[in-house]
């Protein structure tokens, strides 16, 4: 037989699953036992919700609008640290460009004093000698300069046009807003709170889109470079051999 005092509340439920799981997944643990326990305290320890008073039901509403806020703005929070990991990478990505570029032009230079030397080694070996001509495969044409934004370049536009103004302001703002007297104006308050952080990160992550469109592009340009190059450096890695079979005969003779 169950005990007399028993009675079936279905917040007891709801209490135990705010022991295992938080709304608000950026909060840390001791703001989540805070929360927890302001939130269990405005409640009654039995009866369901039809018993609960207006008071304790707008506690409740008031709860749930806070932590959703938090849950946004969290959400804020890691879309900017990405945002800022992606500028950093973009910047990254550009150098590493401009180093591959400047490896591909020392091919070209490498290619010129190259031919010097092979004519020089053509012309040796005596007047009865044939002159010697290198094998060459394919021409040494150097990096390959392709049309499109730089994404350093973009990265500064960003951060210009932030200056400017003409992108969404992703920083919180100091908009002051009317002091709550009731359960539904803190509610409003908290609702706006939400369409404000929730506009910051659609623009944030169409940022994030577009970064991420710079960097495939970025990628996908570098690898074609890196091709190119490693075709150049076979060619005057066998060219280089050819004149050191050629150095190595005249001096046998």
């Amino acid at each position: 037989m169950a005990p007399k005092n028993s009675s079936w509340n279905p917040f007891d439920d709801e209490k135990e699953a705010a022991k295992s799981f938080s709304l608000n997944p950026f909060d840390d643990d001791d703001d989540d036992k805070e929360v927890e326990k302001r939130f269990t305290s405005s409640l009654k320890p039995s009866g369901g919700k039809e018993n609960q008073t207006v008071q304790e039901l707008e506690s409740y509403a008031v709860y749930n609008s806070e932590e959703t806020t938090k849950t946004v703005q969290g959400c804020l929070k890691v879309a900017e640290e990405i945002r800022c990991d992606a500028s950093k990478t973009l910047v990254m990505l550009n150098e590493q460009g401009d180093q591959i570029t400047r490896t591909h032009q020392k091919t070209v230079d490498l290619d010129h004093h190259l031919s010097r030397g092979e004519k020089i080694l053509g012309r040796l070996g005596g007047v009865f000698s044939r002159t010697w001509k290198p094998k060459k495969s394919r021409s040494i044409t150097g990096p390959v300069i392709t049309k499109g934004d730089s994404p350093k370049r973009n990265v500064i536009d960003l951060k210009t046009r932030e200056k400017l103004g003409l992108n969404p302001s992703l920083k919180p703002k100091s908009k002051t807003l009317p002091e709550a007297v009731d359960a539904y104006q803190k509610t409003q308050m908290e609702i706006a709170k939400q369409d404000e952080a929730l506009t910051d990160l659609s623009a944030l992550l169409g940022e994030l889109k577009n970064m991420a469109v710079d960097m495939g592009t970025a990628i996908e340009r570098q690898t074609n470079e890196l091709d190119h190059l490693q075709d150049n450096a076979d060619e005057l890695n066998y060219r280089v051999k050819q004149s050191n079979h050629r150095a190595r005969y005249l001096l046998r003779k």
